[in-house]
Formats: C-alpha cells, structure tokens, sequence
C-alpha cells in the first residue's frame, strides 16, 4: 500500500499561525482604525470624564493630547498647523477661541454640517460651519476681601494707583491673559496697548506664571487684587479664602466671555466618529455637567437656567454682555509676535 503524504510541520505550523494571527490582526486594525484622537487643551481633572462617559456611551476608543499648564492651548494650536498635511489629529477641544479662529484662517478645519452647531448662539459659533463655542469662561478681577472692598470704585481706585504692587496677572504670551491683550489691541490699536501694558510694569505689577498663580497671590493675601479667570476664582472661594470676583469691564461696558470651543480636523482620519464626538460635546448634558462642575462653566446653548448653579447664573447674566471675539482674532499673532520680543531673554 503506498504511503499517505505527510504533511511537513512546518507548513502545519505556519497553517496554525495563520488561522490564530490573521483574525487578531483583523480585530487589531478595526479597533485601530475606530480609535479617535482628540487634542484637548481643556483642563484634564475635567475633560478627562467628559471623554470617558462619551468613550462608554458609544463604544469609541478615544485617544487624548494634552498638553502643558502654561501654553496648552498655543502648543496644540501650532502642532495642528504643523500637522496639516498629514493630520493626525481628529477633533481639537480648545480651552478658548482666538486660537481656533487661528487654525480656520490656516485652513486646518472641516467644515461641519449646520446641524451640528445649531443650538450654538450665532456670536459664540464660526459663520462657516467650522468650529462652535460652549461652556465659556469670563476675565475678572479676583479680590482679598480682608484687604480691600469688592466693588467697582475700589478696583477702579487701585488700578489708577501710582503702585501696583499688590496687583497681579499672569505673564501675556499665554492662555486667557493672550486673548485678553487681542481684545485690548482690538480696541484701543497696538500702540494703545503697550502704552497700557508700560504702565502696568512701570507702576510694578506683579507678573505671575499663570492665572492660577495669580489667584494664589490674592488668595493668600500677597496681592491684593488681580487678573483671572472665574473657574480660578471659583477655586480660591471653595477653598474658603476670603475673596470674591467681579468682571473685568473694558471702557465700552463689554465683558471678555471666553468659550471652550470645538471643531474637526480637514481630511481627518474619522470623520463619523468626530461628528458623534462634537454633537456630544455640545449637548445640554455636557454644557450642564460643566456647569456643575468646581470649574462652574458657563453654558452657552439651550439649557434651563433653573438647573444652573445660582453663581453659574449670575455669570450667565455678566456673560450676556460679552464683547465680540471675532475683532481679537485679527490682532492675536500681532500681539504674540510684540510680546516674544518684549520677554524675550527674561
């Protein structure tokens, strides 16, 4: 009887490994190419669960960027520009707006379909589809109740002291100091500016690393008033330090409102995925968790302000009279540029 063919155990082998492989790597890439990346330049302690309800809720992988305290949203802003031809990124969460307005201008965004965006009040959205605010923040004065009064004419007095000492704000080039000084620039021109800016060092404010920083130095009595954001303020007052905040008014009467905002990346990976990240995101549901969050943000679209915090609708009430951002992003890289070389080697 003529003897069967045996098979070599190396094929058998090799036979096996592809029965076991080939199905993991199918697995492997579908889960791969499911994954989204979001560069987020909105504070972890909160976004992080924001992303992982939304993770839970659709079974998307999502992948976070964040970046550094001090220049998180400008380093992400640049690495997008860097990575527009080969983008990595699928959606920016930015933590402000001039930036954003930035990356439309460079052609790093997607435009989105209108319905995305709906609920977005028209002066808190991009005409084009591009990218929407929501859950703002304000510019206000952080105040040491045990070392001046909380009102109007008091900040007004020390502000046109001949000593600022026992003022503080955070060092221009970054974050909401940034926006700030573009929406000064916008009002009063450059040269305005830095006559205003000279005399807050000549007069010896206190520069500090950052807004936290800031409410820091006011917290603890070192300074007496100082420039900041509310989510930092709201920090100092649930840590029972004697201050309170008011908003920074600019000489029309305006307020400075500051949204986080949100967009998709041009000829990004994911684009479906990024859509149902963005709809999410913009939901009453999250705008209300931030609401109710130690960061107190301010939600911008269609929630029942009897579900707000009382101090989230007080802001809400300074928030209406916000300036318009749109006028800042036009002077926010002549700003940067003027103050990379006024700081430079200090």
């Amino acid at each position: 009887m003529k003897a069967k063919n045996k098979v070599p155990w190396r094929t058998t082998l090799a036979i096996v490994i592809i029965a076991v492989i080939v199905p993991w790597i199918g697995k492997h890439w579908e889960t791969s190419q499911s994954e989204l990346v979001v560069y987020c330049a909105h504070d972890s302690i909160f976004a992080d669960s924001i992303i992982r309800d939304f993770e839970t809720n659709s079974g998307i992988r999502v992948r976070i960027r964040f970046d550094e305290e001090t220049n998180k949203s400008l380093g992400l802003t640049n690495l997008l520009i860097a990575e527009k031809k080969n983008p990595r990124c699928d959606v920016f969460w930015n933590n402000q707006t001039l930036g954003m307005i930035r990356l439309k201008n460079e052609e790093v965004l997607a435009t989105c379909d209108a319905s995305l965006f709906v609920a977005i009040p028209s002066q808190f959205k991009d005409a084009d589809n591009q990218w929407a605010g929501f859950a703002a923040r304000l510019r206000v004065f952080i105040i040491n109740t045990d070392k001046m009064e909380a009102t109007e004419d008091a900040v007004s007095r020390v502000l046109t002291s001949n000593s600022l000492s026992k003022v503080a704000i955070a060092l221009p080039m970054f974050g909401t100091t940034l926006s700030h000084y573009s929406v000064l620039c916008d009002q009063m021109g450059l040269a305005g500016l830095k006559n205003w800016h000279q005399s807050l060092r000549v007069r010896g404010i206190r520069e500090a690393r950052g807004n936290g920083a800031v409410k820091d130095l006011v917290a603890e009595g070192v300074c007496d008033l100082g420039f900041t954001d509310t989510d930092d303020a709201f920090a100092a007052i649930d840590a029972g330090k004697p201050v309170k905040m008011l908003p920074v008014r600019l000489a029309s009467g305006n307020t400075i409102c500051i949204p986080n905002s949100v967009a998709m990346i041009r000829n990004c990976a994911h684009p479906q995925e990024a859509e149902q990240f963005i709809r999410y995101l913009l939901s009453p549901e999250v705008e209300l968790a931030l609401a109710r969050s130690a960061s107190r943000q301010i939600p911008l679209g269609s929630i029942d302000k009897n579900q707000l915090p009382e101090d989230v609708r007080e802001l809400s009430v300074w928030a209406a009279d916000t300036v318009s951002l749109q006028g800042a992003a036009k002077h926010d890289q002549e700003v940067l540029d003027w103050l990379s070389d006024e700081y430079v080697g200090q």
